[in-house]
This record gives C-alpha cells, sequence and structure tokens, in this order.
C-alpha cells in the first residue's frame, strides 16, 4: 500500500470539502442577506484567516498526530455536514445570524487548517521535504479547483445547498474511517473509539441527507409567511414559490420577484408605457422576464409580429410548465408562435442580437451582485442602444426611486451616459411600494400622453402622473455605473441596508 498517495488524497478530498463549505456559507448568506459583495468577501476573508489560525493552533498537539487527524475529520464532518441546515435555522431563530455565521465559517476553517499541518509532520520521514510540500500543496489547490466547479455545475442544482454539505459531510467522515486503517500503525492506543465515533458520525449525516427535504422545509417554512408550494435550485439561482390567502409569490434567491395579486400594476407599467409611444411595433426584444407575465403584456398587441425573449435561466423560462398556475396568470404567453426564447446571458448575446427592435423592455432582477449588476452598466446601455430600431423605445426597470433613490438615479443617469435620452417614471405596487422606471429613446421625447385603451391598472390619468416625482424622490448626485467600477451595486447594498 502507497500510504504517502493515499494521504495526499485525502488532502484533495479535505480541500475540495473544505472550499464546499466556504462556498455555501457565501451563498446561504448572500441569499439570506441580499449583501452579496460584502458577505462573500467576509466569508473568503475569515476562511482565509482561520485556515492560518488552525496552522499557527497545530504547533499546540503534540502527541498520537495520526489520532488527532482522524478527530479533526470527524469534527470537520459534523461542522460541515450540519452547515447548511444550521445556518437556514440560525436565520430563522436567532436575531443574531452573522455571529452565527461568521462563527460557522471560522470554526469549519480552523479545523481544516490545523489538518495539513498534521500531515505534513506525518508524513516527514516518509518523503523529502521538497517532495513532501510541493504534493501537499498541489493536492490541496487541486481539491480547490474541483471544489470552484462542481459547487456552480452539479452541487447546488442538482442537490440543493442543504444536501450538498450533508454529502460532504459524510465524505469528511468517510475519510476519517479510511485514516484509523491506514494510519493504524501510528495511532497510538485503540482504534475501536475512532471508528465507533467515525460511524455514527456518518449514521447521524447520512440520517440528515435522508431527511434533507424536511430539514430544508423546517429550515425555509421559517423564512416565507407563506406555503411553500414549489421549489428548485438551478445552476444560477433558487426559486421559490410560496401561496397565501392573496396568491402566490415568486422569490429568487430569496427575493420577491412578483405577487400574483398586484403584479399586473409593475408589468403594466413597465411595458405599456413604451409601446404606447410606438405605431406600430413590430419586434420587440425582452430581456430577463422569465416569468412571461412581460411578454403577456406585449402580446395584448396585436400588430406584434415577433417577441425574442432571453433569460439566462431555462429552469425560469420553463417555469409555467412545472407550475400551471404561472401559465394561467401569463395567459399561455410562452405557447404564442410569436414567442422565441433564448437561455443566454443578455450581454454577450447583445453583441451579435439580430433585430433592429421597436421596443426592449429590459426586466432584470434588482443589482444586488456584480453579476447583475454588469447589466445596468454604460457598456450594457450602449449594446442595448446599438440593437435598437432609429425610432425605438426602450423601457428599464430600475429599482424603487424612494427606498433606493440613490441606486435609482444612479441607473437613470447611467442609461444617459450611454448616448440614451431617458423619461423616468414611476408606480406603486403595493408588495413592493414605489417601484422606479426609466423610458429612453436614441433622440429627445415627449412622455406618452395617450394609450391605445385602458388596462387593469393604466388609463390615460393614471399614465400622467406616473413622470411626476415628489421631492422625497427628487434626483441626486450620483457615479455612473460602469464595469470597471459597479458603483451601482454599492449604491444599492447602502440604500437597502438603511431598511433592514
Amino acid at each position: 500500500m502507497n500510504r504517502p498517495l493515499i494521504l495526499f488524497l485525502n488532502v484533495l478530498v479535505i480541500a475540495t470539502c473544505g472550499l464546499v463549505y466556504e462556498l455555501l456559507a457565501g451563498t446561504i448568506a448572500s441569499y439570506l442577506l441580499g449583501d452579496s459583495v460584502t458577505q462573500f468577501s467576509l466569508v473568503i476573508g475569515l476562511y482565509l484567516a482561520a485556515l492560518g489560525l488552525g496552522a499557527w493552533l497545530s504547533r499546540y498537539l503534540i502527541s498520537n498526530l495520526a489520532g488527532r487527524f482522524v478527530e479533526l475529520q470527524l469534527l470537520v464532518a459534523l461542522a460541515g455536514g450540519a452547515s447548511a441546515p444550521v445556518l437556514f435555522l440560525s436565520f430563522a431563530h436567532l436575531r443574531f445570524f452573522n455571529l452565527a455565521l461568521y462563527t460557522v465559517v471560522m470554526g469549519i476553517g480552523t479545523l481544516v487548517g490545523l489538518e495539513i499541518p498534521l500531515l505534513l509532520r506525518i508524513l516527514k520521514d516518509k518523503l523529502e521535504f521538497k517532495d513532501l510540500v510541493s504534493k501537499i500543496l498541489a493536492f490541496d489547490y487541486a481539491g480547490s479547483v474541483i471544489a470552484s466547479l462542481l459547487f456552480p455545475l452539479l452541487l447546488v442544482p442538482r442537490l440543493g445547498l442543504v444536501r450538498t454539505s450533508l454529502l460532504f459531510g459524510l465524505c469528511n467522515a468517510g475519510v476519517g474511517f479510511w485514516a484509523t486503517i491506514l494510519l493504524r500503525p501510528l495511532i497510538q492506543g485503540s482504534v475501536a473509539g475512532l471508528r465507533l465515533r467515525a460511524l455514527l458520525v456518518a449514521v447521524v449525516l447520512a440520517a440528515g441527507l435522508f431527511k434533507a427535504d424536511w430539514l430544508t422545509s423546517l429550515s425555509e417554512d421559517n423564512l416565507y409567511v407563506d406555503e411553500i408550494v414549489y421549489t428548485k435550485n438551478t445552476p444560477y439561482q433558487r426559486i421559490v414559490v410560496t401561496r397565501g390567502r392573496a396568491g402566490f409569490n415568486l422569490f429568487l434567491n430569496n427575493h420577491l420577484q412578483f405577487s400574483s395579486a398586484d403584479e399586473y400594476r409593475y408589468h403594466e407599467a413597465l411595458v405599456q408605457p413604451a409601446l404606447a409611444l410606438l405605431e406600430n411595433p413590430r419586434n420587440v426584444l425582452v430581456l430577463g422576464g422569465g416569468d412571461g407575465l412581460a411578454l403577456r403584456e406585449i402580446l395584448l398587441h396585436p400588430e406584434v409580429q415577433q417577441v425574442t425573449l432571453v433569460d439566462l435561466d431555462p429552469a425560469m423560462t420553463g417555469l409555467s410548465e412545472h407550475f400551471r398556475p404561472l401559465a394561467g396568470l401569463n395567459h399561455n404567453s410562452f405557447q404564442d408562435p410569436r414567442v422565441k426564447v433564448v437561455n443566454e446571458d443578455a450581454m454577450k448575446w447583445l453583441e451579435h442580437p439580430g433585430g433592429p427592435y421597436d421596443a426592449v423592455i429590459v426586466d432584470f432582477p434588482d443589482p444586488n451582485s456584480f453579476a447583475l449588476g454588469k447589466l445596468y452598466t454604460t457598456r450594457f446601455y450602449r449594446l442595448l442602444k446599438q440593437a435598437l430600431a432609429p425610432a425605438g423605445c426602450v423601457a428599464v426597470q430600475c429599482t424603487s426611486p424612494l427606498f433606493a433613490r440613490t441606486s435609482y438615479w444612479c441607473i437613470i443617469r447611467t442609461m444617459e451616459a450611454a448616448g440614451l435620452f431617458v423619461q423616468p417614471y414611476q408606480a406603486t405596487v403595493p408588495s413592493f411600494g414605489v417601484w422606479g422606471f426609466g423610458l429612453a429613446r436614441k433622440a429627445p421625447f415627449a412622455p406618452p400622453l395617450h394609450l391605445p385603451h385602458s388596462y387593469r391598472f393604466l388609463n390615460d390619468e393614471a399614465l400622467a402622473t406616473m413622470f411626476v416625482f415628489s421631492a422625497d424622490m427628487a434626483p441626486l448626485p450620483v457615479e455612473i455605473n460602469r464595469l470597471d467600477n459597479q458603483a451601482l451595486v454599492h449604491y444599492y447594498e447602502e440604500d437597502w441596508k438603511r431598511w433592514e
């Protein structure tokens, strides 16, 4: 048996599991707290610091190093395996969730940081120092690469956060049990107790894995007011649908996207003013809007001949097929022969968009991360301008001008900096409060005054009031949002932090 090689493979597992636990904590924090930039930065920084702390503390482990290594594996298995359900439950029941989050991250990081130095000391008599260090670090970094690829592509979309943590806890428990066999000659005293503990840890984690749906439900049921009726993990987000007396609600990464009770106010406000500016809109582009509700408003216009909808996540554009109440709400808009769906990153797609388009409806989630913030930059709006017909019109959702006033005006000014002429407007949506939009064209224009007919929410009188802003929503001086500064994401975090 090539003991050093097998121990190096253990390093691979340790590094993979450790990074998976870190990514789990960062993802859960961004899901629950919404402050993705700060949370991921803090989680990564604390985890790396904890690795260093663990490495420093390893000097105080003097005797029975092989036995200590097995015990550390079992502790990592328990702490890491339970991390996701513990964090979800902590968010629902503890006032100081951040303290629980950082304690979990520091605890797991410290335990993982203890392991590599122990292995170095266990193997120091088996290999030359240069070979030992190079191989340990090579397997350590390889584990990090494996984790970074598996986590977004396979683990989260296929298993979900809770199952992923429990499964990797089982992996650590397996490494611990195998180490009692591999390191038996180096373990002082009987290994029976270590093996029994390893089996008990594995049984506990396996039971958790078997009851993962129950654990997920137990934690998520406390996050949402209404009953959860549909969930799905995708490579891009977690989709949750809840249902209450007023209807159903869609959440992406714990952020409300719409409520069926009042979504019509939002979607009429987003779509109808833009189409009212155009005499004969034939070719329409929708960016985002995978729920099909903006499509529903567009398809009310018989003169529209083609609608292209670009949404990154096929699980969103296919949600109507799996959750039929949404198909009823969007009037089966995806079944209309005029609709073409493209599942691609909107920014990349805009580099070769076809067109030109008479109207473009931009219905992205709020810019609460850099991945979304890039869709509100001057670069994005310049690409959008190129795809627009000479007399075309763009409508963009721009977050709340009341609750996120700086963010709203940052979006408006960024559109203007990209060469568009913009008419800001707002509407009240009870589920969200006052919500903001931007209407833009390539040349100066006046806001629309008349609609072709009245809608459930909009009529000519309501249309006129949307372009009036009260003093507490008036423009503010802001920085332009560019790819190299992502000023909007920072504005957004600061704006909404005041309302937590």
